[in-house]
């Protein structure tokens, strides 16, 4: 495993990390569908989350969640949207978030956005 995918992993733990300290279930890690994949999937009270995790070492030039746009948001929503139809969820609501990590001097800073985004389907 190279660099980033090493910081991608650790990223991916710290999110997993914070979001069981929300009180979250996490269901899937790195879970694929053909072309379609999520770093996690989480069940919450409020509803099943689709967590996109993106990580960095210090210092960044832009925040990591500013990566998350365009086609890397239409191919989460239609993962979810696969996720859904092969392990129906009944009536919870389904989101689609964003944690970012920044590793600094051994420290890791995590920050979660709910619901970062609304799909626009095409």
């Amino acid at each position: 495993m190279d660099s980033s995918g090493k910081i991608g992993k650790m990223g991916e733990d710290e999110a997993c990390i914070y979001l069981e300290s929300l009180g979250h279930t996490i269901l899937e890690r790195n879970w694929r569908a053909a072309r379609y994949e999520v770093d996690i999937i989480s069940l919450a009270p409020d509803g099943i989350h689709f967590v996109e995790v993106k990580s960095r070492t210090a210092p960044v030039a832009a925040e990591p969640e500013e990566n998350v746009r365009g086609k890397k948001r239409h191919n989460i929503a239609a993962a979810a949207r696969r996720y859904l139809e092969m392990k129906p969820q009944g009536d919870s609501d389904a989101w689609l978030d964003v944690v970012s990590v920044i590793f600094e001097g051994g420290k890791a800073q995590v920050r979660y956005i709910p619901n970062a985004y609304t799909p626009i389907y095409y």
